[in-house]
Order: C-alpha cells, then structure tokens, then sequence
C-alpha cells in the first residue's frame, strides 16, 4: 500500500478544512464530515447514538464545559482536571489515598486523584473522617478520556452502562450507546470529586446560569473562544446548541459526550506504519509490535484499540480491599475484577492500573510475571503473563512511543484545551503574615477558592482551632499591622463546631461582578477567642487574595433585566414588561440573597441589589425606575 499514507495525510488536511468551515459557519454537515475524513486508518468509525447527533455546536459547548471548573460546588475541579489531555486523557497529578485501613504508607495504599475539601449541604467545610480538611483523593486513578467513546461501559467497574438514563426523571435519553453520557453525570454531583454533600442538578444548572463560561481558564483554544465570543453565556451555549437556553443534566451530558467522541487519537506511529508507511516504527518497535503480537498482552490489549473492554480479576491486591465489577452486577465472580484500559497513549501516563501504584513499565512486567496478591481466588486465568527480560526493552519502546499520538501528547486540535486555574493558583492567593497559636497550634486558614469577580459562592475556611470558640475572620484592602489585620469588615463572630482542638469554620464572602475590583487584594486572618493563645486571642496566617475578573466582561449587569420580552428568564439587554411578567412568576421561589436568584434586585424600599427579599414590592418599584435598554 505504497500510496496509502499520502491519502491519509491528504483525508487529515481535508479534516482540518472542513472543521475552519465548521467553526466559522456553525454548519453540522461540516462538522460530521470532519469526523468521517478521519476514519481512513486502523480504527473503527466512532459511533454517535441517534438520540444525541454529532453537531459542531454541541462538540464546543461540550469541550467549554469539560474544561470549566466553575460545574465544581466550589470551583476548583473540572472534569479535565483529571482527564488532562497531555497525559493521554489522565491525571498528572498523584494523591495519595491511604487506602481501606485509612492508614498512610501501608500496602492497600493508592495514588489516584484529588477532589474537592468535603463540604455540607450548606457548602460549609466538613471535616472528613480521613482527609480532614484537605482536599479529598479518589478511590481509584482516572481512566482515559481520549479514545473512551469505544468503550460499551465506563468507569474502572462499568457502572456507567450504555443506556443514559435523565438523572432528574428517570427517562431513558438514550437506549443504547450512551455509556459516555451516562458516566458525565456521576461526578459533578460527587461530594469527593467535584461536589458537596447532597448536591443535585439544580445546583448546577443555578450556578452555570450565571457564570461566564470559562471566566476561571486562559489560553483559551481557538474554536472556544470563537464560540465564547459569539455566545458569552451558557444560557446562549444551551440555545445554540439545543435550540433553547434550558441547562438540564442530560444537555450537559450529551454535550460533553459529543466533544469526548470527537478525540480520536489516530496518528500514532503504529496507525501509520499499519496504512504503510514502514519508517513510521523505528526497527526496536517493530520487534516490539511482532513480540506484543506473539503474546498474551494481545488477548485482552487487542488492536487496534488495544483492550478488548474485558473486566478481569489481575490480583494486583486481595480481593477484599476493592470488589470492583462485583459492585455493579452483584455476582461473587466479578470481585477484584476491573475494565482493561487501552494502551494507547500509556507512553503519557503518570501511573499505570486503577490504583496508580505502578509508574515504571519495568514495574508492570514484574507484576505481570509474577503470582499476584493472595486472597484472590478468581485470578484471570491467563495470568501470569511474563515478557522475557531480553525482550521488555523492544515491548516497552513500542507501547510507551509507538502508541503515542503527537496531537495527544502535543495538545493540539482535537486535543488542545486551556490552561486551568488550578495550573496558576499561586498568583491569586499566598500567605501575608504570620499567626499566633492557641489551645491546638496555628489555626489553619484555607483559601482554596478562585476569588473571581462575580463568584457568589467564595468562601474561607477555618480548622484546628478551639471548638466552641467565638471564630471571628477579618477582611482588609490593607496589609496586617504587626502580624493582625485590622479589617475593613468581618463575618462573625460564628462559634467554631468540632469538639476539643479541632474545631473548624466556614465564612462565606460574595464577591460582587464589579470591574472596579479586578486586580485589587483583600487581606483576611481569622481570630479565635482561645484562652490557651497569648492575650487570650489566637489567629491564623494572613492570607492575601487578589480579587480578578478573569476571562469574561465584569461590568455590573443590569438587575431588573432578567428575562426576555416574552417573560422567559435569560435576559434581553432591556427592561421590559416580559421582566415584570418574570417576576411575578418568582416570587417565593427562593429566598433572598440566595446565589443565582434571579429577581431578587431590590429591598422593601426599592433599593437596588438588596438581599432581604425575593420580588418583594421594592423590586417592583426598582424595575419601574429601570425601565428602557440596559447600561
């Protein structure tokens, strides 16, 4: 197939063609025929469930959402955030997780994934029973992303099955194929990977309702900012996307479904050397690649996907430690048992197996060639499966490389994605002064939330203080004067729960959409009356914040425009009589101040932006007084 490899190059260039076509147009057909071009290599046609077609403005209201951290409770965690592109679709970013006996540096320990610091109901920090007020690990380390539209389950035990089914009614959305979907709303909702406790859907979609989509990334990608740009709101996102601006769980699911389906890795060396391209594998990989055929690693890593989405028992632990499958279908026979992962784009990983203990392919073979972990009883039958030392050399050389896509490992289109906040946290928040220890040490400050303009759910954290203390924190546009800021306004005095030295605390601190703000610091210190502290007073760290506006328009938004002239919420750009039909139809529909409370402009007296009363008189007679365009 000597010519086989410059038609593949040319289908590739047409692909790009077609998607500048479709980022300039919005137009699907070009948008479908993008992802048809590239289906001239080894890989099969990837499939789009008929419920939910391919179109190239669901494919970027997904890849916008993928990438956001504010879908987090606390914005700090995105579904990328574990699915980082660059490391072939996983985590970087190792957490340590002390395993089942909750005891750090002890065999069942894991390396996995960070989530958020456990928080209640209320989105109050809560300490939780093993990582206190740290933020959270998961139970297993993240699956790939890239290539995952394949799979006919997901997840390490495949509880996210084909057929989705609408978290809110309990509809089935899509009967078959959905398993991507189905997986996408299991984490937002998770109190350890991106939630609180009792979080659900309408949550989400308040919050997404009123945040500039991707205000917390930069470097934003090319077709995302076009899409940003022309659509600044996730209200508009939703109508382009699905012809009216509703969020629901299932719209986020099919979209970020559609964009994941859209990551085809394709262009490794293997994929071209298989269309004929014979220099495309140096002469190690290609012994590699005939050994790997000559195997049993090819059984379950079958090409050209390489895995067979198998779920097999490896003994890589007792079985008792994590009964995996058997978590999902209930049978004895599937404990220990978890999905074989592809491996593709392994050569990119951090660690290897869902508990990230091996990070070295010399590790794998070892393991592979030995007896496993005892109390496992439903070992794989194929194991054990040993390389022989002369020849793990040429195996590894074409399993890290050889399967490695340059656009995966480059993150470049399809792959390219923005730089986190989470990547540059440290330019917005760092330690200012020094404390004064009490009854239990330093009282600990935590300040791990973006503090971007318009973020109604900011929020400062107390712990190790004395429980039942008066806890009072302490906010300045100025410096502390000897080691106490002297504040401009306070939160408190609140009584720190816990018992004994562990008391903890949660101050909560809206920050309003003011332009005026962006680049200035706040100063905040919390104070603890402690009569184990000097002068009966202990304080935490000064921690300085630096207020920022982010990727989104910070001019304060017009209040009484809250819907259309037909009266449906989103806004128009003019206050109008479909803005007093809007709020009659909300008032007591929840309580004043409440984030996200559309309507609540006012106090009794007509005060604008007050926060005692949701569409009480006063926000009639404001929405009087604004009536006429927004300014």
């Amino acid at each position: 197939m000597p010519n086989r490899p410059v038609v593949v190059r040319r289908a590739l260039l047409r692909a790009e063609t077609l998607y500048t076509l479709a980022l300039m147009g919005g137009a699907s057909t070009a948008a479908v025929a993008l992802y048809q071009a590239k289906m001239a290599g080894p890989l099969p046609p990837v499939s789009f469930p008929a419920e939910n077609p391919l179109t190239e403005s669901k494919r970027v209201l997904g890849k916008i959402l993928f990438w956001d951290e504010q879908l987090s409770s606390d914005s700090t965690m995105s579904c990328g955030s574990c699915h980082i592109t660059g490391a072939g679709g996983t985590d970087p970013t190792l957490a340590a997780h002390p395993g089942n006996d909750g005891v750090p540096g002890t065999a069942d320990d894991l390396r996995t994934s960070f989530g958020v610091i456990a928080a209640d109901a209320s989105e109050d920090y809560l300490p939780d029973p093993v990582f206190d007020l740290e933020r959270q690990a998961t139970g297993r380390s993240a699956n790939s992303a890239v290539l995952a539209m394949y799979a006919p389950e997901l997840f390490w035990d495949g509880r996210a099955s084909d057929t989705f089914t609408d978290p809110v009614t309990g509809d089935v959305v899509i009967a078959t194929g959905g398993a991507l979907e189905s997986q996408v709303v299991g984490p937002p909702l998770s109190d350890v990977e991106m939630g609180h406790a009792d979080r659900d859907w309408v949550h989400v979609a308040s919050k997404l309702e009123v945040s500039a989509p991707l205000a917390l990334a930069t470097d934003w990608p090319t077709d995302v900012a076009f899409a940003i740009d022309t659509f600044p709101s996730y209200p508009e996102l939703f109508e382009q996307a699905f012809g009216d601006g509703a969020i629901t769980p299932a719209r986020i699911a099919m979209a970020i479904a559609t964009y994941e389906r859209t990551l085809v890795a394709d262009e490794t060396p293997w994929d071209m050397f298989m269309m004929g391209d014979n220099s495309a594998m140096t002469n190690q990989q290609i012994q590699g690649w005939t050994i790997f055929q000559n195997s049993l690693c090819a059984v379950c890593h079958q090409p050209p996907l390489f895995t067979d989405h198998s779920f097999r028992n490896l003994a890589l632990h007792p079985n008792n430690q994590d009964i995996g499958r058997e978590e999902v279908t209930g049978s004895p026979a599937d404990r220990g048992k978890f999905k074989t992962p592809t491996l593709r784009n392994a050569g990119l990983k951090a660690s290897f197996m869902h508990t990230g203990e091996f990070d070295d392919m010399n590790q794998v073979f070892a393991f592979y060639a030995g007896p496993g972990a005892p109390g496992n009883p439903n070992r794989d039958a194929l194991l054990p499966v040993p390389i022989a030392p002369p020849q793990q050399g040429a195996v590894s050389n074409f399993i890290l490389n050889a399967l490695t896509d340059p656009r995966v490992a480059n993150e470049t289109f399809p792959f390219d994605r923005p730089t986190l906040y989470a990547e540059r946290t440290a330019e917005h928040a760092v330690v200012a002064g020094p404390g004064v220890a009490g009854s239990g040490g330093l009282p600990k400050l935590i300040a791990n939330i973006p503090a971007n303009l318009g973020n109604q759910w900011f929020k400062i954290g107390l712990g190790d203080a004395l429980a039942g203390a008066d806890a009072t924190l302490a906010i300045s546009n100025q410096p502390p004067v000897l080691g106490v800021v002297v504040p401009d306004s306070v939160v408190g005095p609140m009584l720190a729960s816990g018992a004994g030295i562990d008391g903890f605390a949660t101050a909560h601190w809206p920050i309003p959409l003011d332009a005026s703000l962006d680049g200035e610091f706040r100063y905040f210190q919390w104070s603890i009356v402690d009569p184990g502290a000097p002068g009966g007073v202990a304080r935490s760290q000064t921690v300085r914040v630096t207020l920022f506006c982010g990727a989104r328009d910070c001019s304060a938004p017009c209040p009484g425009d809250i819907a259309d002239d037909f009266g449906t919420l989103g806004g128009d750009g003019l206050v109008s009589f479909g803005d007093f039909l809007a709020l009659l139809g909300l008032i007591g529909s929840c309580p004043g101040g409440t984030p996200g409370c559309n309507g609540d402009i006012a106090d009794d007296f007509g005060t604008l932006n007050g926060g005692d009363g949701m569409v009480s008189f006063g926000d009639f007679l404001a929405l009087l007084g604004l009536i006429g365009p927004c300014s």
